[in-house]
């Protein structure tokens, strides 16, 4: 491997959901001030406002759309201005 092109600070890092505090780690060279003890080690911190534990669509949690239905009342809300 070539010297000096990898990143010197690549180490295990914490991320925390904040919408529902779960942590978790993994490796990352993202810069923080804050650090934060996982089973008596401390890591960096990085916060996050959404992860893979809250997101909807990996917690089966997001809504479908319609569409068909959408168009129908549509067709059934505008049939009376038809020539």
């Amino acid at each position: 491997m070539r010297k000096g092109i990898h990143p010197e600070n690549f180490r295990l890092v914490a991320f925390k959901d904040m919408s529902n505090e779960d942590v978790f780690l993994s490796k990352s060279t993202a810069d923080t001030k804050e650090t934060i003890e996982v089973d008596g080690v401390e890591y960096p911190l990085v916060k996050l406002e959404i992860s893979r534990s809250s997101h909807p669509y990996y917690t089966g949690k997001h809504k479908l759309v319609d569409t068909a239905g959408r168009i129908d009342k549509f067709k059934n809300k505008y049939s009376k201005f038809k020539k």
